[in-house]
């Protein structure tokens, strides 16, 4: 216990608790406005600060929500804060399936006992803290996954290098699955031909680096973002080692390494999709006119 006080004496930073619960990554401490509130406790026998637990806005993976959702507390007997940190489980559930429920970890206390402003640190929370990761992302990462969800834990963390160089193994050893996947979203579109021997010319390119390089300007126009390449804006994110970098560096470029993969896999995805809505539809009105 002693260790944990010590953990979470820190300098701290002002936010609102929702703000605070929905947004911010364990091991975190801040100062909360409104943290808590007067109640009669029956087991004090007296009048205390309790921590006020408001509704909150987190993603909802069941299948009849899937979206971002309204979530309230559901834990049970209330605890007297003080000036000395208490610390607290708190578990919210869905108020709309009524079926997603997550907990966390929380040390509280009281800033002036009576008033109700306060700090409040996070030691974790289960699910894991972050958004859920695009099933279309999982799908093109393939085999990577687990190294994937890696990076992913070492970034909600804080943890800017370790998730750089999972989120880096991942594309270096899933770069020929990311191309071909590249390369069948160019033949269905009929892009040039130079264009899709130039992309399969980089897959058979045993270095990476260099494979990324030859790649990067061919790409069909329905994958740019914003009219950049994704492949080239992954070769400049992944082109320096991690020794060149700071920690805050390096979790800059794991987030926008993320951020890309996640948005080159709703592309292609998207890109697929249509060509065979088209290909549908063509055939639908050939038939028709040969009816």
């Amino acid at each position: 216990m002693t260790e944990n006080k010590e953990a979470v004496e820190q300098p701290t930073e002002q936010q609102s608790y929702s703000d605070f619960m929905e947004s911010t990554p364990p091991n975190q401490l801040a100062s909360i406005s409104s943290l808590c509130g007067r109640e009669y406790l029956s087991q004090y026998s007296e009048v205390c600060d309790v921590l006020l637990t408001p509704e909150i806005q987190l993603h909802c993976p069941n299948e009849n929500c899937n979206g971002i959702r309204f979530f309230r507390c559901v834990s049970g007997q209330k605890r007297r804060l003080t000036d000395d940190f208490a610390f607290i489980y708190v578990t919210y559930r869905c108020w709309n399936c009524q079926k997603t429920e997550k907990t966390f970890s929380l040390a509280a206390k009281v800033d002036v006992p009576g008033k109700p402003d306060g700090q409040l640190y996070k030691f974790g929370e289960l699910p894991a803290f972050g958004p859920p990761t695009p099933p279309k992302l999982m799908k093109l990462i393939g085999p990577d996954r687990d190294d994937f969800l890696k990076g992913r834990r070492c970034e909600n963390q804080g943890l800017g290098i370790g998730a750089f160089i999972y989120y880096r193994r991942v594309v270096e050893s899933q770069r020929n699955r990311i191309l071909n996947e590249i390369i069948k979203v160019s033949e269905k579109l009929s892009a040039p031909a130079e264009k899709i021997s130039t992309l399969k010319a980089a897959v058979a390119e045993t270095q990476f680096a260099k494979s990324l390089d030859m790649a990067k300007d061919v790409l069909p126009e329905s994958l740019l973002i914003n009219g950049h390449s994704p492949i080239k804006l992954l070769h400049a994110a992944l082109s320096d080692g991690v020794h060149n970098m700071t920690d805050e560096q390096c979790m800059g470029l794991a987030t926008s390494i993320r951020v890309v993969l996640g948005e080159l896999a709703e592309r292609l995805s998207q890109a697929l999709k249509d060509e065979a809505e088209l290909s549908k539809a063509l055939s639908t009105l050939l038939h028709a006119k040969q009816g």
